[in-house]
């Protein structure tokens, strides 16, 4: 195993959406949504192309990770724009395997020098918190619904870069997905079963 990362590029588009469709089947959801996130993301103005990553085996692509503008709404109502990540995606015979920090790592490093002040996210703390991310209550940053909890997260991409933004944080609307327009999609790809995720409580 080789494993490159380079800039997507339109030939990639459906291969990417297979990868994620593969990489979420079933794992929050019966069947899943990311791939038509994806999907949409490239053809709205929060979409950056330069933050728009592939990992490939070869000729094979294995990865992606693809970024959006979002933007923190103070008290005030002004308006700081910042990152935000995903989906990530690695199909689920490359999972494992390090790929997906290969991602998070350049992606990363190529945003510090874009100059984009932060990161915000969704996910398992375990995970980003070893990418330095953290619970955004601690750079007093909400969810749009004014909430906060551990899954929600920020990355300052330099020191102090979050000083002075604060409020609620509001993702672009490509992340609201309509169920007709999902079940329209899906008939674009081979047809797989849809099952509840089996979920164990136990794990710790």
């Amino acid at each position: 195993m080789n494993i490159s990362i380079r800039l997507e590029d339109k030939n990639d588009y459906r291969s990417v959406e297979n990868l994620t469709r593969e990489a979420f089947w079933n794992v929050y959801k019966p069947g899943c949504e990311e791939h038509l996130i994806v999907h949409k993301i490239r053809n709205t103005n929060a979409f950056i192309e330069a933050l728009d990553f592939v990992a490939y085996d070869e000729d094979k692509i294995v990865g992606n990770v693809i970024y959006s503008k979002a933007k923190v709404i103070n008290e005030n109502n002004e308006e700081f724009e910042i990152l935000c990540i995903g989906p990530i995606s690695v199909l689920p015979s490359y999972q494992g395997k390090g790929i997906g920090t290969l991602l998070m790592n350049h992606s990363i490093e190529v945003a510090k020098t874009l100059r984009y002040k932060a990161i915000a996210l969704y996910g398992n703390p375990d995970y980003y918190h070893r990418f330095g991310f953290e619970n955004a209550e601690k750079y007093n940053i909400q969810t749009s619904s004014g909430t906060n909890f551990e899954a929600f997260m920020v990355l300052e991409l330099y020191k102090g870069s979050l000083k002075g933004i604060s409020g609620r944080c509001y993702e672009d609307s490509v992340f609201k997905i309509d169920e007709e327009e999902l079940k329209l999609f899906e008939k674009e790809f081979p047809y797989k079963e849809s099952i509840f995720p089996k979920i164990n409580y136990n794990i710790k």
